[in-house]
Order: structure tokens, then sequence, then C-alpha cells
């Protein structure tokens, strides 16, 4: 008698790339940059607790470009992972898990996340924020 062989796992030499398979990967990897925010967050409150000189450093690193840059890239993350985890809510209910629906539900998280940053840092503009 031969011994059966195991099945092999998928991989990406054999699965073809497609934007439900993107959605997954970029609300794990902006999950990883929520986290990184936390660190920011919680440097933030240390620098505040540090005192006036300290702050004043904080603040002028996140005032700096690579700091705007930071702090739109977490913005992205923030309405990025939201919008994918409300899609993952809904399909825990049972719903929009056909091929159609789950790539409509893609575009419409990226469309989500695009409007929703826009409108933020739009705001932040206009009130001088940044």
């Amino acid at each position: 008698r031969v011994p059966r062989q195991p099945p092999l796992s998928p991989h990406l030499q054999v699965w073809r790339f497609h934007l439900t398979m993107l959605t997954s990967i970029l609300h794990r990897v902006t999950g990883v940059g929520l986290y990184i925010g936390a660190l920011i967050a919680a440097a933030w409150a240390i620098s505040l607790a540090s005192g006036p000189d300290c702050y004043a450093t904080f603040k002028a690193l996140l005032g700096s470009p690579l700091g705007k840059f930071v702090m739109f890239g977490l913005t992205v993350s923030f309405f990025f992972h939201l919008a994918a985890g409300v899609r993952h809510l809904v399909w825990d209910f049972g719903y929009g898990l056909d091929i159609k629906s789950a790539n409509a539900s893609s575009y419409a998280v990226f469309g989500f996340t695009a409007a929703a940053t826009l409108a933020v840092w739009a705001i932040a503009f206009m009130a001088g924020v940044v």
C-alpha cells in the first residue's frame, strides 16, 4: 500500500494575486503600523510628563516633514484598518462573501481610506494645525 501524501499548502506561486488578497495583507500591515502609532502616543505622553523642553522637542520632531509623513501614514493605517475591520465584521455575519461582493468591499475599503484620510488632513490644514 502506498502512503498518502499530505496536501501542499497553497503559496504565492500557486495563487493569482487579486484585490482581496492585497486588502487582507494590508489589513495586517496597518495593524502593525497602529502598534507603532501606540508607541508614538506613549512617547507623546512621556514627553508631556517630562516637562516643557522635552515636549517642545517632541512637537518639533512631529512637526518636521518626516514627522508629518509618519503621522499621515498613521492616519492612512487607522482608516484602512477601521474599514477592513468593519468589512470583516460584515463577513462574520455571513454577508458579502461571494467574489463580486468581496471585490466591491475591497474597493470600498480603499475608497473610504482615501476619502477619510484626505478629509482629516484637509481639515487640519484649514484649521492651521499642520
